[in-house]
C-alpha cells in the first residue's frame, strides 16, 4: 500500500487534508491525539472518499508515546511506504507575553516543533531507502509574519519553517522534498472564536479560506509533479501577507 499519514487529522484543516489524500488514491493514517469520534467521522469521509484507511492515536508531543504506536506500525507494515507525511498537528493558547505561563509556551512548541521532529524522524529512514517521499509541514502565517499574542504560536511554527528549509537540503539527493505550507485565517474549528467579519476585512479576498483550499494546495506538494520543489513555503491567506 501507499500510505499518507496526517497527524492531527480528526479536525479541520486535517481532516480536508485526509479526504484529499483518499481522493489521491492513498491509504490515509488518521493521527489524533483524544477525539476519537471526530477521527471516525474523518475515516468514515476518507472511506466516502473511495479508499481505506486507520485510526493511529498518539500524541505527537510525546516521544515514547510516538515510537510505541507509529514505531510499531512501521515495524509491522514493511511491506507498506508512507509516501507522505503531513505534519499538521498544532495548538493554539494565545496571549500577549508578559502574562504568558511556561506552561503555555512549552505546549505550543511541544506540539509543534518537537511534535515536527518525532513524527518524522519515525518516517525518514524508509523514505530515504526507497528514494521518495513527500514531507509538508503546516506552518501558518503567524510563523512568518509574526502576530501579536501569539509569541509562543509564531516561534513555534517559524522553528517549524526553519527545519523545512534545513531538512530539504540534507535529503533532496534521495528523492525526498520538504515543503511547508502557511495558511492564512482559515475557517476551522481553531478560528470559529475569530470575528470573522472583522478580519475578513483585512483580507484583500474578503474572506476566509476554507479547509479544502489548504488540502488542493498539500495536495500538490504531494504530488510526482512536484518532485524539483524543496524547501519552499506556499502562503494560503487570501493576499493578507505577502
Amino acid at each position: 500500500m501507499k500510505c499518507a499519514l496526517i497527524t492531527g487529522g480528526s479536525r479541520g484543516i486535517g481532516r480536508a487534508v485526509c479526504i484529499k489524500m483518499a481522493e489521491l488514491g492513498y491509504h490515509v493514517l488518521i493521527n489524533y491525539k483524544g477525539n476519537e469520534a471526530a477521527a471516525q467521522e474523518t475515516l468514515e469521509a476518507v472511506k466516502n472518499a473511495g479508499s481505506t484507511g486507520e485510526l493511529l492515536q498518539f500524541n505527537v508531543g510525546e516521544a515514547e508515546e510516538v515510537k510505541q504506536v507509529l514505531g510499531t506500525w512501521i515495524e509491522s507494515h514493511k511491506d507498506d511506504q508512507i509516501e507522505v507525511l503531513v505534519n499538521n498537528a498544532g495548538i493554539r493558547e494565545d496571549g500577549l507575553m508578559f502574562m504568558m505561563s511556561e506552561g503555555q509556551w512549552n505546549n505550543v512548541l511541544n506540539i509543534s516543533l518537537n511534535g515536527f521532529y518525532h513524527v518524522t524522524k519515525q518516517v525518514l529512514s524508509s523514505m530515504l531507502m526507497k528514494r521518495y517521499g513527500r514531507i509538508i509541514n503546516m506552518v501558518s502565517l503567524s510563523g512568518i509574519k509574526g502576530l501579536a499574542g501569539q509569541t509562543n504560536y509564531s516561534a513555534a511554527k517559524a522553528g517549524v519553517i526553519g527545519a523545512t528549509k534545513a531538512l530539504a537540503q540534507e535529503i533532496a539527493k534521495r528523492g525526498v522534498t520538504v515543503n511547508a505550507v502557511a495558511p492564512g485565517f482559515i475557517k476551522t474549528d481553531m478560528t470559529a472564536e475569530l470575528n470573522e467579519k472583522e478580519l475578513a476585512a483585512q483580507v484583500p479576498m474578503n474572506r476566509f479560506g476554507t479547509a479544502e483550499e489548504v488540502a488542493e494546495a498539500v495536495a500538490f506538494f504531494a504530488s510526482k509533479g512536484a518532485g524539483y520543489i524543496t524547501g519552499e513555503v506556499l502562503s494560503i491567506n487570501g493576499g493578507l501577507y505577502t
